[in-house]
């Protein structure tokens, strides 16, 4: 057994936790960037010392820092990501966020996607150094009617990038608001992937996109089989269907179906977890009840079970965002997650029990392994 890494993005800046083999004692480092906002930590699965960090920083504004010895030390992208100059009558786009970092395809080693704020989607050939915009999405015709006004609290995002294991022409995205969406030829053109889904803040529930998924994931072993944990609910797609079905229907009435992260076992693609959160009347954004649980599919979303051994019974009123919870590949699965209250919390029996391995952080954006 292996010890285990957690990167850490926070509002103030970046965290390192490390762990013993039994993943029992950890050890957090840092900060990195302090009092910058870090939205995504991501270590390559192709290149585990590569490592790349989303940031906004006060100095340099939106941009990328890449390391390549585990994350010792930091360099800027000499070129982050940015939208192109605006032509003669166009309205003029700036990256406001660098919100979300998804590495290639296995065949393409020094590939990265990048989603951002306003929503754009961006690629680097050179493993971070330098970032062009993806035009077939970027200025698509219908870009403005995809992304709309943005429609959610934080503004829009583009997030949730996927790239099918089986083939690096095929990609998925996730823009909050906008919806689903699917590219079959690299990027240069899309299409919506929103049927089956609600849309309660619409007028028409039933459009074919302006919907808002909060989180977005594929199973790498079985790469036809999606989850999302979207604004109204939790769902499943099984390709080659474009139709959704709505598997948070079978949570609780009194927790409901509502939340940000969703996570996958990586060995078996009918166990999922989420984290619900109050996202009744006004949005609190809170656990249900002040009762912070996970809740654990084994059969695809049939049947959901509560896990909340460890965790605090009640007057626990946190938030889990859609990037701060994580599973890694160990055989006993291990899984973690922050709370906007700069807490991390650790299960390395599948969800079984829950202990706190870091408290007193700042507010948590990202947790990853």
């Amino acid at each position: 057994m292996a010890s285990q890494t957690i990167w850490i993005g926070t509002r103030k800046g970046a965290f390192v936790l490390r762990s013993d083999e039994l993943r029992k004692q950890w050890k957090l480092t840092g900060p990195q960037f302090l009092g910058h906002v870090i939205h995504h930590i991501v270590q390559d699965p192709r290149s585990p010392k590569s490592v790349l960090i989303a940031a906004k920083t006060g100095h340099l504004g939106p941009t990328v820092f890449r390391s390549n010895d585990r994350g010792k030390t930091w360099k800027e992208a000499a070129q982050p990501p940015a939208f192109r100059k605006a032509a003669d009558g166009e309205s003029a786009r700036a990256v406001e966020r660098v919100f979300w970092l998804t590495p290639g395809h296995a065949s393409q080693p020094n590939v990265w996607y990048a989603g951002t704020s306003p929503c754009g989607l961006f690629r680097s050939e050179d493993a971070g150094e330098n970032w062009q915009a993806v035009a077939g999405f970027n200025d698509h015709p219908m870009h403005g009617q995809w992304t709309g006004d943005g429609g959610t609290p934080d503004g829009p995002l583009l997030h949730s990038i996927l790239v099918d294991p089986r083939d690096p022409a095929h990609l998925y995205i996730g823009l909050s608001g906008g919806g689903v969406f699917e590219s079959t030829d690299a990027g240069r053109d899309w299409s919506p992937l929103n049927e089956g889904c609600a849309a309660d803040f619409l007028p028409d529930p039933n459009v074919p996109y302006g919907h808002d998924p909060h989180c977005v994931v594929l199973h790498p072993l079985q790469p036809d089989r999606l989850y999302q944990q979207n604004h109204c609910g939790i769902y499943r797609l099984d390709r080659p269907e474009r139709r959704w079905t709505r598997i948070g229907n079978a949570m609780p009435k009194k927790v409901g179906d509502i939340g940000f992260p969703i996570v996958l076992h990586h060995a078996n693609p009918d166990i999922a977890w989420v984290h619900p959160m109050d996202g009744q009347t006004v949005w609190p954004r809170t656990s249900v009840d002040g009762r912070p649980a996970v809740y654990r599919t084994s059969d695809a979303g049939r049947t959901w079970q509560r896990q909340d051994k460890g965790l605090p019974p009640s007057q626990a009123w946190m938030t889990v965002l859609r990037q701060a919870m994580c599973a890694d590949r160990q055989a006993r699965v291990g899984l973690y997650f922050g709370t906007t209250g700069g807490e991390v919390w650790a299960s390395a029996n599948e969800g079984d029990s829950w202990h706190c391995i870091a408290r007193n952080l700042p507010e948590i954006y990202s947790v990853t392994c």
